[in-house]
């Protein structure tokens, strides 16, 4: 079982993202470390990205910024590397193919273990190319996490059955986002994900309180959150960090909540 699939142990697990360099690079270390403190049992880092695809206004408006700041890929590699000793849960970088591409694959995933990374989410490779960057990450040790949305459908035993660390189910049609209800069926996308795997799932896009929390994580095995963290940071700026840290042990409560419900 890998770091990541064990962060699953401690019941179900709550996992913040944040994108790196926003509003700057010193901030994204304290985010990180009072994340951990205050219950997160994997930390999900957005690579800022010119185009990134999946997001919704609110994470592109905070790529915009950390880049505006002179974020790159290589200062937020030197940035987590500075604090892995520091950091005992696994955390994860969401980046696009793109960015790896040109980066060098081998390269990418040589520093991602350098620093201390123990995963990859990226939301433009599908299962078809998963090879592409398979052979890197399982040569460096970094678990490659697929996504499984509500039009995989027939995709998700599939997809599945490769799945390394979790299993990232997308509970939305959509880029992210807060969102008021979520109407997808996610029971039985996950019950078609735990016949495939013994992996676990998290469900994420749109989760933004606690209640929906605990809702998604009677069906999973945690949950994910991005945009309604990323909001209160572009609140806050370089103030933020103590009211992210409330934040997520709100959110962590709500997750082991499901436990017992």
């Amino acid at each position: 079982m890998s770091k990541i699939s064990e962060a699953f142990n401690n019941g179900k697990a709550f996992i913040p993202f944040i994108t790196g360099g926003d509003p700057d690079l010193e901030t994204t270390k304290k985010l990180i470390l009072e994340m951990q403190k205050n219950g997160a049992d994997i930390i999900e880092i957005g690579i800022p990205f010119s185009d990134p695809i999946a997001e919704g206004i609110v994470i592109q408006e905070a790529d915009l910024r950390a880049l505006k700041a002179g974020t790159n890929t290589d200062k937020l590699f030197d940035a987590v590397k500075e604090i892995k000793d520091q950091v005992k849960i696994p955390l994860i970088f969401m980046t696009y193919a793109n960015a790896i591409f040109k980066y060098g694959t081998k390269k990418f995933m040589g520093r991602c273990t350098e620093c201390g990374i123990s995963g990859i989410i990226v939301p433009d490779c599908p299962y078809e190319e998963r090879e592409e960057m398979a052979p890197y990450c399982d040569a460096n040790g970094i678990d490659l996490i697929p996504l499984i949305a509500p039009t995989s459908k027939e995709r998700i035993l599939k997809i599945a059955g490769k799945a390394q660390g979790y299993v990232y189910v997308v509970s939305s049609l959509g880029v992210t986002g807060v969102r008021e209800n979520i109407t997808t069926d996610i029971e039985s996308m996950t019950k078609l994900v735990k016949e495939a795997t013994d992996v676990p799932c998290a469900i994420g896009f749109g989760i933004a309180t606690p209640e929906q929390a605990e809702k998604m994580c009677r069906y999973a095995d945690g949950a994910i959150v991005g945009s309604a963290i990323v909001k209160i940071i572009a609140e806050h700026g370089t103030k933020a960090v103590p009211i992210v840290g409330r934040y997520v042990k709100e959110m962590k409560d709500a997750c082991l909540a499901a436990e017992k419900a």
